[in-house]
């Protein structure tokens, strides 16, 4: 899908969710706060597509400093040591080489430092010469956009496969970002499938659950594909006045099998809320992928 290079029009409640622009203000950098996070450390297979793997009190002491090591490195900001936990030949399934995980984290944590990474084993299997783990990771942290603090806590799930203690390969298959400011923002619940066919429409809510009390509630339903793409040159993204307590849109997935990035902006007079989840675009008869 190509992305247009214009601010984008607001998406109107009810119907179809709208593809937008990637290089817009209110979530570029919310993405790459999701992306570099799993560039660090991703997390979880699956249950659709879970390894047959040992316990984590099982695991070699080799693994478990792996985590820690690569762990500490992120808490303290430190590139150059995280890149040592990658091979310089590393690709991901979302496309990311070395080079960009590398360029990523660094402009990441020039911009947002304090982050906060938590990783837990929880499975690996020895395959060959290599490791296969299976974390799960958590980051919080307090970024500042402008003059305004932002409360960001982001979940991942994939899958890594070490070979001679650096990572060679990784594949994200599930995770969500929540952002939240204000005295108080709302609280959102999120329906939305973790994987759906190539070609098949898809139901997207993110419902306020705290009643409007004659408040005005703006927002914006948002897909876009899993890009690297314009995320640290950003455009206006318009909000719309909602009627209801809510996005309650139909989305259509792409022909070709991938990934999305579905989010929800929704902005009232005491807070903001923004929850960016990733959506699986998978062929006919293809496992079901996330947790």
């Amino acid at each position: 899908m190509s992305m247009p290079q214009s601010p984008e029009a607001a998406v109107p409640n009810g119907s179809a969710l709208a593809p937008v622009n990637a290089r817009r203000r209110w979530l570029p950098w919310m993405q790459s706060l999701s992306l570099s996070s799993a560039v660090v450390l991703s997390a979880v297979v699956g249950s659709g597509d879970r390894l047959m793997a040992a316990p984590p009190e099982t695991a070699p002491d080799s693994v478990l400093e792996f985590i820690t090591n690569l762990d500490a490195a992120a808490n303290q900001a430190d590139v150059r040591q995280v890149m040592q936990h990658y091979s310089p030949e590393f690709r991901s399934a979302d496309g990311l080489s070395y080079r960009d995980m590398e360029n990523t984290l660094t402009t990441l944590w020039e911009q947002y430092p304090g982050l906060t990474y938590e990783t837990q084993l929880l499975s690996w299997e020895q395959d060959g010469d290599a490791i296969v783990t299976e974390t799960m990771t958590l980051i919080t942290g307090t970024p500042l956009v402008g003059d305004r603090p932002f409360e960001f806590t982001s979940t991942l799930e994939a899958r890594q496969r070490l070979v001679d203690s650096e990572i060679v390969e990784q594949e994200i298959l599930a995770e969500e970002t929540v952002l939240m400011s204000g005295s108080n923002p709302p609280t959102v619940q999120i329906n939305l499938p973790t994987s759906v066919t190539i070609g098949r429409s898809f139901s997207f809510d993110a419902i306020v659950m705290e009643p409007l009390a004659g408040e005005r509630l703006m927002g914006v339903a948002i897909d876009e594909p899993v890009d690297l793409a314009g995320y640290l040159d950003p455009m206006d993204v318009q909000l719309t006045v909602l009627p209801a307590g809510g996005l309650f849109k139909i989305g259509q997935a792409p022909v070709t099998p991938g990934s999305r990035w579905i989010s929800a902006v929704l902005v009232r007079e005491d807070g903001i809320t923004m929850v960016t989840r990733r959506l699986h675009i998978v062929r006919p008869g293809e496992a079901p992928r996330g947790s």
